[in-house]
């Protein structure tokens, strides 16, 4: 279930990408939400330290075993910008290092300090894509 919340972001085909849809308005289970943060690396109290999931919200999760539409579509944004960067550095490692810190594209703010928001997150893609095209970021 977990490669799909990653790697249903990233598919040519159409229905994977509408699963996900379907999985997001459902509410992503938390024990597939796990095992993403664990393929890159990260435990779901990450999420929580990252701003993504209220610490709080957290914890009613794990014991509903389902985050709410809003908070699923939170992840998915999240592990979408992860997955990016990993694909524009070449690694989880080098995507974390440059996710954690302060870069002057982003008026000296860590990409991962504007995740939490929809135009945070549009920012974070805006230069990793003028990374991935080589244009000064």
């Amino acid at each position: 279930m977990s490669t799909n919340v990653l790697e249903a972001q990233f598919s040519d085909r159409p229905g994977d990408r509408l699963a996900l849809i379907d999985l997001i308005r459902d509410g992503l289970p938390f024990d597939a939400v796990a095992e993403a943060a664990r393929s890159l690396g990260l435990t779901v109290r990450d999420l929580a330290s990252f701003g993504v999931i209220p610490a709080r919200t957290l914890s009613h999760s794990r014991r509903s075993g389902r985050f709410s539409h809003a908070q699923s579509d939170r992840v998915a944004r999240f592990f979408r910008i992860c997955r990016k960067a990993a694909d524009t550095f070449g690694s989880d490692e080098k995507a974390r290092r440059w996710l954690e810190r302060p870069t002057r594209p982003l008026g000296g703010k860590a990409p991962m300090e504007l995740l939490d928001t929809e135009e945070g997150a549009r920012l974070v893609e805006d230069v990793l894509f003028r990374i991935d095209q080589g244009l000064a970021a």
